[in-house]
């Protein structure tokens, strides 16, 4: 099932590959979702709000180590779409080991770290537990993230979207199971949803492992594909760490917009985790747009040709503003009414800040768009340092308006946080792109050195 992007159509691959990745990116949704749902209706608001309270630092964790992997297999799919396939071997078994030792690394620190994150971020007394519980169990399973997220990666370096999308749908409705055993059935609260969501991504990575021994022998590493390679290293880590890092400085921004908004007590927090949970389950799209392009650029580079790149990148923000019509009428209509969802009892005390938050976040999909098509574009062309540059931007952003928000004691000026940090990046992105083709990448097709 793996597809050489450099030939056909670029609006119809991108189209065909999309629509899988978001549908995977809907179903890993569950893995969060669920564990919202169920413990907001079985264990109660403070519980809700508990789980919430971690979504910003399981995004600076778990988003650093995406960052990293995806990073990783940029140079697999450009190798790929060279046609060298030796040498993408030798990518796949240098980002395992990468993996692995920065996993082991990220492990360790996480859990030495995890209880001071939590009251430098002002996280309310009658919830501090159940957050602490949860994210040291989600912690605890990095490996098992970074599993799926290695080899989901590697399969999508070759152009093949559908796989990991059945396996996160098998693991999905795993952790559905899960969930209602270890929550209602053995009463374990907070601790029995990270313990699902854990098992359930390991499943998911173990059944990618599988899958590449029974059915990719493509990706059949030999001994010397495991050779440490310092030059090689030096290259993966060069588009790597900038990716990861540019996760984290988002993340980053996110975490000061979670600490304005604990000012704010327990019910600001729950409100704020069911807008987020909703607003996530339609952001999907742009970050399966994400993937495609990366992925696509990747290999059209690795072919060296640019032409194709930028027949990539405008149906791509085509694809991309077409949808951004109808994500944005939902969610300010309609959107809040999935909060009955998330909460059970009287929902008429979140709803309206619910409401609230998705109004703001929904008038500026635009932005987002960009941010999303161009700055996975830029990096799967090979650009490392120029993209996170986008993640300073939105750390700016964010940053400026959390502290505004905070002062004010403002959840209004809470929302608006993120809108403000996609409206400087997709600007700063726009004008990257722009550069980047001017200046490597002239209109002949020809793409001059770095």
């Amino acid at each position: 099932m793996e597809r050489d992007m450099t030939k056909g159509s670029p609006a119809k691959i991108i189209f065909s590959f999309t629509v899988p990745v978001f549908l995977g990116n809907i179903f890993q949704q569950f893995y969060s979702m669920v564990d919202t749902i169920i413990v907001g209706k079985a264990v109660g608001t403070p519980a809700l709000a508990a789980v919430g309270a971690t979504g910003t630092i399981t995004f600076l964790i778990l988003g650093f180590l995406m960052g990293m992997t995806v990073g990783f297999t940029v140079l697999t799919a450009q190798r790929f779409g060279a046609g060298d396939m030796a040498g993408m071997r030798k990518t796949v078994g240098m980002a395992a080991l990468l993996s692995l030792l920065v996993s082991a690394l990220m492990t360790v620190v996480s859990m030495w770290g995890m209880r001071p994150l939590l009251i430098f971020m002002h996280t309310p007394e009658d919830i501090f537990q159940g957050a602490y519980t949860y994210i040291m169990i989600i912690c605890g399973g990095i490996f098992a993230q970074v599993l799926y997220n290695l080899l989901s990666c590697v399969l999508r370096a070759l152009g093949n979207s559908r796989t990991p999308l059945y396996f996160l749908i098998f693991s999905a409705f795993l952790n559905i199971v899960l969930d209602l055993l270890f929550i209602i059935t053995f009463q374990m609260g907070v601790a029995g949803a990270a313990i699902a969501t854990v098992i359930s991504q390991g499943v998911s990575g173990a059944l990618c492992l599988l899958y590449i021994i029974k059915k990719v022998p493509l990706l059949h590493l030999k001994k010397g594909d495991w050779a440490w390679d310092p030059h090689l290293a030096k290259l993966q880590m060069g588009v790597g760490l900038p990716m990861a890092l540019q996760f984290s400085i988002t993340a980053i921004g996110t975490m000061m917009m979670q600490s304005s908004l604990n000012l704010l007590g327990s019910l600001a927090v729950a409100a704020f985790t069911a807008a987020s949970k909703i607003e996530q389950l339609v952001t999907q799209a742009y970050m399966a747009f994400g993937t495609t392009i990366a992925t696509y650029c990747a290999q059209n580079v690795g072919a060296g040709d640019i032409r194709r790149v930028r027949q990539g990148f405008r149906a791509t923000t085509q694809l991309g503003l077409l949808y951004t019509l109808a994500a944005s009428a939902f969610v300010m209509t309609v959107g809040k009414y999935l909060t009955y969802l998330f909460v059970s009892g009287d929902v008429s005390e979140i709803i309206g800040l619910v409401d609230t938050y998705l109004k703001c976040a929904g008038a500026f999909f635009v932005p987002l768009t960009i941010v999303n098509i161009y700055r996975n574009g830029i990096q799967g062309m090979g650009f490392g340092i120029l993209p996170m540059l986008g993640g300073v931007a939105e750390l700016f952003g964010r940053g400026v308006v959390s502290f505004a928000a905070a002062r004010q004691r403002s959840y209004l000026g809470v929302c608006m946080a993120s809108p403000a940090a996609w409206v400087l990046a997709g600007g700063l992105l726009l004008l990257m792109y722009f550069y980047i083709m001017k200046t490597y990448c002239p209109k002949d097709g020809t793409s001059r050195p770095r």
